[in-house]
């Protein structure tokens, strides 16, 4: 039997229609005596560690076991009954990632909440609108500082409650503000298990269980009705495809309960919500909390986890460190490029030779082993989401490995539609659409004549029990999301028969091969159309400078122009580094240092090298660099690290404006 039917016809224990709060307590059932979560000491100002739990060391994470979890996650239920929280009420998460964040959804979903979530980089206005738009009852926030943010904007809504994850002072004259631990005291007096187990099976499967908002990239956030069925579904899928099956050989890397990661992206995301947390309890894993994105050197290394999930930006930012701590001395660096070019040709090679397969090895004893041992040792799954990866920068990890899974989902997929499975990984691909998904393309929306790929491109449509229902609040989105008209599926479904119901308008378009691997292309929105006709992916130009030393971030421009051009980020140590050894003065100023000829003349050599894998319509003809980096504070990225095009296009208009001002 072949992989493909193998994971449509596995079932086991953690692959079942229930609701999420039965999917909670079944597990816990299962691995009552098994490490759950970890929590790392020092880090936060913990409610629950002043008389639930113990609070843990500093700089080291201490376990708590799913017997242990589920304790918490019933008193911490009932106690939200206790506030007036009912069957279907929207109640709002305002925090980090961390422990507390999955006890309190569990509890929520537990209790038959909805559970709303808020990103922590949200500002007062997207605060009160993310809060308001699901006529929200309560929020649980992180801290005083989150709470603030809350209280300024309280007068426009309707909040019964608010509930601090972390101990707060000064607000014992109101009755409605609240720490989490008195939440959990309310909750064990008042705790009757026959009616809590009413509570968590009362919900519907299709009742919805989350309201996800979109990032807000192309306009406001809409919220995203997804059910108990829609996650139930996705778990599932997950699973097939990542699970122990039988079939599997011994070294291909498997997803159970002996798996252990370390959780660093926004739960508030659906990806990190179904990948790095649904599918990991229901499977038995247990999950360590990162103290920040900026310590998860250190914290992998303490926590030698088997698996994590993470976006292309993170990816990239832990390969920049790899690099530059490789860097130190001249001959570290010589060495670190030779095991890295040895490593891609080895990836590369249909059938590397003894003498190819002797320089791997040795590449690996004297640099990769030692990556390896940085984050812990023991890693032998990673997988990538949330935006599209650099095939290069993924071909690195693979060589050092670190063998990264590229996959592919939406918010409104609850995400996953593709993933490239374990045992048959194709880089470059988002791999093929997961059981019980399908996907048509729609080859009308994207301009044939720019692709001579065999297989099909066009706009990715999906259909399946993790597909949304619909926006909250927004029919006319929602009628808009959804279409009939889809040619045949690759399942020979007739996808116009009205019978076989409507399909999801990804917006994304895709290159669907003969072997049913899929290649990410880019948005539909955001292909360039050149004044001369021709259509430009700028995706996989930006992903070509991913693993550059050079070039720290890029953006193509174009729309509209004679030709393709870019905002590029320099690497600015490396620069510095690079004009210091060529005995090159250079102005402290970051954006005079930006203006500098020798600078530019330096890193069109980069952007030289990045032109030879593209067509003469696709290459940058021109380049500006900008003197900041791309971030979440300044707004110029998602809180899930994706391009917002028209705020970093808005932001250094001069600089584009000089790249097509004589054109």
């Amino acid at each position: 039997m072949n992989w493909r039917d193998a994971e449509r016809e596995y079932d086991d224990e953690v692959i079942g229609t229930t609701t999420l709060g039965r999917l909670f307590e079944d597990t816990a059932e299962r691995h009552a005596n098994r490490p759950a979560q970890r929590y790392k000491g020092g880090v936060y100002d913990r409610a629950l560690t002043d008389s639930v739990l113990p609070a843990a060391t500093p700089g080291e994470f201490r376990p708590i076991s799913y017997a242990e979890l589920r304790d918490i996650v019933r008193k911490l239920s009932a106690g939200f009954r206790d506030l007036g929280v009912e069957r279907g009420d929207r109640i709002g998460i305002f925090a980090n990632t961390r422990m507390e964040w999955a006890q309190t959804d569990f509890a929520l979903l537990c209790a038959g909440a909805v559970v709303t979530t808020v990103y922590t980089s949200s500002s007062p206005d997207q605060v009160q609108y993310l809060l308001d738009d699901p006529d929200a009852d309560g929020v649980v926030v992180e801290n005083a500082a989150l709470l603030e943010r809350v209280l300024e904007v309280e007068d426009d809504l309707d909040l019964e409650f608010i509930v601090s994850m972390d101990d707060i002072d000064g607000y014992d004259d109101r009755d409605d503000v609240l720490t989490l631990d008195a939440v959990y005291d309310r909750g064990a007096e008042a705790f009757d298990l026959e009616t809590y187990q009413e509570w968590v099976d009362a919900p519907e499967l299709d009742d919805p269980a989350s309201l996800i908002y979109t990032s807000g990239t192309t306009g406001k956030p809409k919220g995203v009705r997804l059910t108990h069925a829609n996650f139930r579904s996705n778990v599932n899928q997950i699973r097939k495809r990542y699970g122990p099956r039988p079939d599997k050989d011994d070294d291909v890397p498997v997803i159970d309960e002996t798996v252990q990661t370390v959780s660093y992206l926004p739960l508030a995301h659906v990806f990190e919500r179904t990948a790095g947390h649904f599918l990991l309890f229901a499977s038995g894993g247990c999950i360590a909390y990162a103290e920040s994105p900026d310590t998860l050197q250190e914290d992998f290394a303490i926590v030698q986890p088997d698996t994590a999930t993470s976006v292309p930006r993170v990816y990239e930012k832990i390969y920049d460190a790899i690099r530059e701590q490789a860097s130190e001395s001249p001959i570290k660096k010589r060495l670190f490029e030779w095991a890295t070019d040895v490593g891609l040709e080895y990836q590369q090679a249909d059938a590397p030779g003894p003498v190819l397969s002797a320089k791997q090895s040795l590449a690996d004893t004297l640099v990769f082993s030692t990556v390896r041992e940085a984050l812990g040792g023991e890693i032998d799954l990673l997988i990538s989401g949330g935006g599209s990866l650099s095939p290069d920068l993924c071909r690195l990890y693979h060589a050092m490995g670190l063998p990264i899974y590229e996959g592919y989902g939406l918010t409104e997929t609850s995400p996953v539609v593709t993933a490239n499975p374990p045992e048959a990984p194709k880089i470059g691909t988002i791999g093929p659409a997961v059981p019980d998904v399908d996907i048509a393309i729609d080859e009308s929306v994207a301009d044939q004549d720019a692709f001579d790929d065999p297989g099909e491109v066009g706009e990715l449509l999906v259909r399946g029990p993790n597909v949304t229902d619909g926006y909250w609040n927004d029919p006319g989105a929602t009628e808009r999301a959804f279409t009939t008209d889809v040619p045949d599926s690759e399942t020979g479904v007739d996808a116009t028969d009205p019978g076989s119901g409507q399909w999801f308008r990804t917006g994304d378009i895709v290159h669907r091969r003969p072997d049913g691997y899929v290649e990410f292309r880019d948005r539909v929105k955001q292909i360039i159309v050149l004044s001369t006709g021709k259509n430009v992916a700028p995706g996989p130009i930006e992903d070509k400078f991913a693993a550059s030393e050079v070039v720290e971030q890029a953006m193509v421009t174009g729309d509209g122009e004679k030709f393709i051009g870019a905002l590029l980020v320099p690497n600015t140590d490396h620069i510095r580094e690079w004009a210091a050894d060529e005995g090159i003065e250079l102005p402290d100023d970051p954006e005079a240092m930006c203006d500098d000829e020798r600078v530019h003349d330096y890193i069109q050599q980069e952007v030289d090298r990045v032109n030879e894998h593209f067509e003469s319509h696709e290459t940058i003809k021109r380049f500006e660099l900008v003197p900041r980096e791309f971030t979440e504070e300044n707004d110029m990225l998602t809180p899930t690290m994706k391009k917002k095009r028209r705020v970093i296009l808005d932001e250094f208009e001069d600089r584009v404006e000089r790249i097509y001002e004589d054109a």
